[in-house]
C-alpha cells in the first residue's frame, strides 16, 4: 500500500514539475510576441527571468538536502511567479500583446500555481514544527 501512494505522490510532483516547464514555454512564447520598443525589451527581459524560474526552482526543491532548504526554494518560485503576475498585469494593462484577453489563461494558470505553492509551503512549514 505504502509504495502505490509513494508512486502516487511522485507523479502528481512530476506532474506540477511538467506544469512548472509548460508555464515556461508559454512565458517563452508570450516573451517572443512582445513589441521591439523600449518597454517591450525592457519586459521581455523581466518576464523571462522571473517567469522560467519557478521550474528550475521546483525541480531544486524536489531534491532540497533539508526540509528548511525545501521551503526555502519553494518561496523562491513563489517570489518569482508573483513577479511574474505583476509583469503579465502590465502587459496585458499597457496591451503590449493585443488582444489582452489572450493572457487570461496565463493569467489564470499563474494564480494557481502560486496557490499550489502557497498551500505546499504552509504544508512544509507544518511538519517542520
Amino acid at each position: 500500500m505504502k509504495e502505490k501512494q509513494n508512486t502516487k505522490e511522485n507523479h502528481r510532483d512530476f506532474d506540477l514539475q511538467d506544469r512548472f516547464i509548460n508555464y515556461a514555454i508559454r512565458i517563452i512564447k508570450i516573451s517572443e510576441n512582445l513589441p521591439e520598443t523600449k518597454a517591450g525589451k525592457h519586459i521581455c527581459s523581466q518576464i523571462l527571468r522571473s517567469g522560467t524560474s519557478p521550474a528550475p526552482n521546483y525541480g531544486e526543491a524536489q531534491s532540497a538536502e533539508s526540509k528548511a532548504d525545501f521551503v526555502h526554494k519553494l518561496k523562491i518560485a513563489l517570489k518569482e511567479l508573483r513577479e511574474t503576475e505583476i509583469w503579465l498585469k502590465i502587459i496585458t494593462r499597457t496591451e503590449l500583446i493585443q488582444p489582452s484577453t489572450k493572457l487570461s489563461p496565463l493569467l489564470q494558470e499563474t494564480d494557481e500555481l502560486i496557490s499550489i505553492l502557497f498551500k505546499s509551503i504552509n504544508t512544509a512549514q507544518k511538519k517542520q514544527e
